[in-house]
């Protein structure tokens, strides 16, 4: 059995808690093979990307951190691509953002402008408050009104 405990915290961030009890918040299970054997060679890293445990398979669980990684893996590994952004979301929080994605149109909640994230130069992430993932890999690729939108978040 593996010696961490994980739990989420009122935000939806996973917790990983190490033996000698150092918290890591926000941490993330990666599969290694998610097609071929996504059962097995699964790491979890923290919010930087730095393996802080691997795992052979999620046999090495037990039921109820199991039951986390699995939740964390389908949300991660969901993820609509945004086209277009449709609303003005509110600057106050949580506000209300309707949008056009890869999947059809959706409204969700943004917690806060930490949700939005811009991961590289043209790529910008936004975590809804259940803890979805929308992507926009390229902002380059929106209308105008979208670009404006995101400016006000980053």
């Amino acid at each position: 059995m593996a010696i961490f405990t994980l739990k989420t915290d009122a935000r939806r961030r996973l917790i990983l808690t190490a033996e000698d009890g150092q918290e890591y918040v926000d941490v993330a299970p990666v599969r290694a093979f998610p097609l071929s054997d996504p059962l097995h060679a699964i790491s979890i890293c923290d919010a930087e990307g730095r393996e802080l445990v691997y795992l052979d398979s999620l046999d090495e669980l037990n039921a109820d951190q199991r039951a986390l990684v699995e939740e964390e893996l389908a949300q991660r590994e969901f993820v609509p691509v945004i086209l277009r952004i449709v609303n003005t979301p509110a600057l106050t929080e949580p506000s209300s953002w309707r949008v056009e994605t890869d999947r059809g149109h959706t409204t969700f909640e943004v917690e806060s402008e930490d949700s939005v994230h811009r991961r590289a130069p043209r790529q910008v992430s936004i975590v809804d408050v259940r803890g979805i993932r929308y992507l926009i890999p390229d902002t380059r690729t929106l209308d105008l009104h979208s670009r404006r939108v995101l400016e006000r978040f980053l």
